[in-house]
């Protein structure tokens, strides 16, 4: 039976078995209907073609095992014979793998993430572990699988074929993963290369609402030189196994989309081309959960002291040293976000958090201080008191003394205009205008200046001194108004209580604004959140 199925195929095949440059009729109608699909631009699974072709193959499977008079070469080496790739280097790496320039290579490929490796902020840089998977046609490379043994597909190493030159322009360091030194060739001359690659590559950062960020990074894949006339980029997409990619580290993985393009390309000639780009948009968002430990809530808590430094006595240096080690603490932590987040054009809302934190504690820590220097004042007056007791009347005295001797040898009194030791709490013991008049009356007069005037005359003079003396006596009224306002403000606790009165007003004032800011800075945390 197996020899009668094997005489059929023979003739079948036109009875020639030996030469495999001669393919049947049947293969070559199978094999240009395969191209004529893969090149005409259609977007179906390239894998379910080739499935089908190898479907095809299965019928051949027993030949090998027939017992027939001539030996069937079933060795990879065979095949690499057939196709002379050892010697034949320069028709299958030099150029593009078409039998007409006009032709478009069509390259299909596909990216899996298996991991994000780590995302720096300060450098705007993202890191990926991916997985890349091309495949492309190969006209120069075709065998029919039935003359060995049904081999189907080889490996080979990579030099020795042409490879499509991929690059991924936001790379920005050389791939960290070794490379796989095989690809994979099918007997209809599918090529196909898989590899492991770790990318570092640019991802600009919107820190605007960190560290409740989302952030949308971008691969593009293209070729360096090659135009949409010569490759044309298709994605493959399994969105089932995207989405079962397991999330790592800080980052929680939302989707993946990808998007076919054609850009325009620019030379030094301002000669334009076009070229084929595939574009890989990774969306994924940050676990918030440790930043909200190690960096917001230590915040709130070192507000929460500041607050509660309103319970210490304004009395002593305790108040002040406590608040300015507080208002350092927070200084350091901000110095800790400034490491942390790159320059942006938007001041992101955790640097609004901390220097509204650090506005209020600075505004509490001032009216510390003023608070300290009114309390201060309530101390000062005695002190000053003690002092002024003394000093006054020895000066008056010493004056006094000059001057009696200065005048003695002149033949009348002069009076001096020192007030001896005059208490501010008790009020003049005579009206000015007696102490005038009796000032005028230990002048000394010359003997008969008296008998010479007349009675009208004195009458004059002493109506003139009466108005003058209202007068003296109206500013020392005005002059007693401010000494019992001084005197009022003189008294021991005054400064004491208009502290409290200021720290009531203070704090009350203190709470209001912090509790308007924090709600709206969390509200817009929320907001961007949610978004």
């Amino acid at each position: 039976m197996m020899l009668a199925d094997f005489l059929l195929l023979l003739l079948l095949t036109g009875g020639c078995t030996a030469n495999s440059l001669e393919q049947p009729e049947l293969l070559d109608d199978q094999l240009e209907k395969y191209q004529s699909s893969g090149e005409g631009g259609s977007t179906s699974n390239n894998s379910e073609q080739i499935e089908l072709s190898d479907d095809y193959l299965y019928y051949f499977e027993d030949i090998a095992e027939d017992e027939v008079a001539f030996k069937i070469p079933c060795g990879y080496h065979d095949v690499i014979n057939y196709l002379n790739l050892t010697t034949n280097k320069e028709l299958y790496t030099t150029s593009r793998p078409v039998k007409n320039f006009k032709d478009i290579t069509r390259v299909y490929l596909t990216m899996e993430i298996d991991d994000i490796l780590d995302v720096r902020e300060i450098d705007q840089t993202l890191v990926l572990s991916v997985w890349i998977y091309m495949g492309w046609k190969n006209s120069h490379i075709m065998w029919f699988p039935p003359d060995f043994c049904g081999l189907h597909h080889i490996v080979v190493p990579t030099e020795l074929l042409w490879k499509p030159d991929l690059i991924i322009e936001e790379v920005t360091e050389k791939n960290k993963a070794p490379l796989s030194p095989y690809i994979s060739v099918r007997w209809h001359g599918t090529v196909e290369a898989t590899n492991n690659h770790v990318l570092v590559s640019t991802c600009r950062m919107q820190i605007y609402k960190f560290p409740f960020d989302i952030q949308s990074c971008r691969l593009s894949f293209k070729s360096a030189l090659h135009n949409d006339k010569e490759i044309k980029f298709e994605a493959i997409v399994d969105t089932s196994e995207i989405e079962m990619m397991e999330n790592q580290y800080e980052w929680l993985f939302i989707n993946m989309t990808v998007a076919q393009k054609t850009v325009k390309q620019r030379t030094i000639n301002d000669f334009k081309y076009n070229q084929s780009v595939i574009v890989y948009k990774i969306t994924m968002k940050r676990q918030s959960v440790l930043y909200i430990a190690n960096f917001i809530l230590p915040i709130l808590f070192f507000f929460c002291l500041d607050l509660a430094s309103f319970l210490i006595s304004d009395r002593g240096g305790e108040k002040l040293s406590f608040k300015v080690t507080v208002l350092l603490a927070v200084t350091v932590m901000q110095l800790i976000l400034n490491d942390i987040l790159p320059s942006s054009d938007r001041i992101p809302l955790i640097v609004v958090y901390c220097i509204g934190i650090f506005g209020l504690m600075m505004l509490n820590l001032m009216e510390t201080i003023l608070v300290m220097y009114l309390v201060e004042k309530d101390f000062a007056p005695q002190d000053n008191e003690a002092n002024n007791d003394q000093s006054p009347s020895e000066d008056c005295e010493d004056k006094e003394g000059k001057d009696n001797i200065h005048n003695r040898g002149r033949g009348f009194k002069k009076c001096t205009d020192c007030v001896c030791d005059v208490s501010a709490d008790e009020p003049p013991s005579q009206p000015l205008s007696v102490t005038i008049k009796v000032r005028i009356g230990l002048l000394d007069f010359p003997p008969g200046l008296l008998l010479q005037g007349s009675r009208s005359h004195l009458t004059e003079e002493f109506h003139t001194l009466e108005k003058v003396s209202d007068e003296l006596r109206a500013v020392q009224e005005t002059l007693n108004l401010v000494l019992n306002s001084r005197r009022e403000e003189g008294k021991p606790g005054y400064w004491t209580r208009v502290t409290k009165r200021i720290n009531k007003v203070f704090f009350i004032f203190y709470i209001t604004v912090a509790s308007v800011f924090l709600v709206v800075l969390f509200s817009a945390w929320t907001d961007a959140e949610h978004k």
